[in-house]
């Protein structure tokens, strides 16, 4: 020993082994497809030591993982996982949409969980070449797309709350279809005060799995009370923070004739997502005549500031509420048109079509990228 410090090997995607599976399934009729219920055939498996660091990466058979009862993920919800989507336009090249974020982000959320982080760029390679395996499970269609799910879990067989020796890193995929099949259907959201998603100090700006099973509650007490989602409220004045597991955003009409686009600001206890980022960069682009979007108006105004249940609540009623809508990588944009809020709905202004005047074409824009009809370095590529 010479004591110099060595740092543990990180993913090495020259290391990669690929075992294709001997029973390849036909994928399903697009039709036929559930969000989230149909995966590909294959998964890509990376496994980390606090001894040995990241060891060899794998493309396997999709198949169960074998865990033993005493692994931390199963005990103290030790996990993070990042959504997002591959695309594949007329001529059959695939993309992927600004991937970099994701896995910036799913660092971050290690790191909040004592999980071991790694080099982002050298799991997106992986993650293309997992793509490109199993890319023929893309549907053709128009709105579909195949959703790719990196999650990363505690497997040390040991119970006691401390940082995990053993991880594991996997990627599994599925093909989904758009998420509004028959056109945009606006959703109402029950303005949840019984409970709290988020506060600060907390892990609301993580994408932690330990956050998502708490909200199914507040979900189904909204789906009770006939509301399609629950909004989160916080604080005293009932600030409005995400929709279900949406980001948020609402659309004011100011004295002077301008539309202010508001969202309320990561302030510790909002998950910074990928789609709302990319609202806001294309919003504040076209204000500044930087980049224009076709469709819509000029005078626009881009804010990221707290907004409260009683300014939503007062804009419907003066007419001064123009459009509310939630933003997320399954649905994009998901238009609202009304909230149930102690004991009376605040409706919200919706278009001929569910969407409003900021929403549609900023959508337009954004799918449109996704898609690849629009060129833009936001989209990566993933095969010809």
């Amino acid at each position: 020993m010479t004591g110099e410090f060595t740092a543990l090997p990180d993913i090495e995607p020259a290391r990669l082994e690929i075992i294709k599976t001997q029973s390849p399934r036909p994928p399903p009729p697009a039709s036929n497809l559930v969000f989230g219920h149909t995966f590909t055939d294959h998964m890509l498996t990376v496994p980390w030591s606090a001894r040995t660091g990241w060891d060899t990466p794998k493309i396997l058979p999709y198949g169960p993982l074998s865990l033993p009862p005493s692994s931390s993920i199963l005990h103290y919800a030790q996990t993070v996982f990042e959504g997002m989507k591959a695309y594949r336009d007329e001529n059959g090249k695939v993309t992927l949409f600004r991937p970099d974020m994701n896995m910036k982000r799913m660092n971050t959320s290690a790191q909040r969980v004592a999980l071991p982080t790694f080099n982002g760029d050298a799991l997106l390679y992986l993650i293309k070449e997992l793509i490109r395996l199993d890319k023929h499970w893309i549907p053709q269609q128009t709105g579909y797309s195949l959703y790719v799910r990196p999650t990363m879990i505690a497997t040390e067989a040991a119970i006691g709350i401390h940082p995990p020796a053993d991880a594991l890193l996997f990627v599994i995929c599925s093909p989904v279809g758009p998420y509004y099949p028959r056109g945009f259907q606006p959703v109402g959201l029950y303005g949840t005060t019984e409970y709290v998603r988020a506060a600060p100090g907390g892990t609301g700006a993580y994408k932690l799995g330990a956050n998502y099973a708490p909200g199914v509650v507040a979900q189904k007490m909204a789906a009770k009370l006939g509301y399609e989602q629950n909004l989160w409220l916080y604080g005293p004045e009932h600030n409005l923070t995400e929709v279900g597991t949406m980001n948020l955003f609402v659309v004011f009409k100011t004295d002077d004739g301008s539309l202010e686009l508001v969202t309320p600001p990561l302030d510790g206890m909002i998950l910074p997502g990928v789609t709302r980022d990319s609202v806001l960069a294309l919003a504040k682009d076209h204000a500044s005549g930087k980049y224009k979007i076709s469709g819509l108006g000029d005078k626009l105004v881009v804010s990221e500031r707290p907004v409260t249940m009683k300014e939503v609540k007062d804009a419907s009623q003066s007419g001064s509420l123009v459009e509310l809508f939630g933003t997320g990588t399954a649905a994009v944009i998901s238009p609202v048109n009304r909230i149930g809020y102690l004991g009376e709905d605040v409706n919200i202004p919706t278009g001929p079509d569910g969407m409003g005047p900021v929403s549609k074409p900023i959508w337009q824009e954004l799918v449109g990228r996704q898609m690849g009809t629009i060129p833009s370095d936001w989209s990566v590529l993933v095969t010809e």
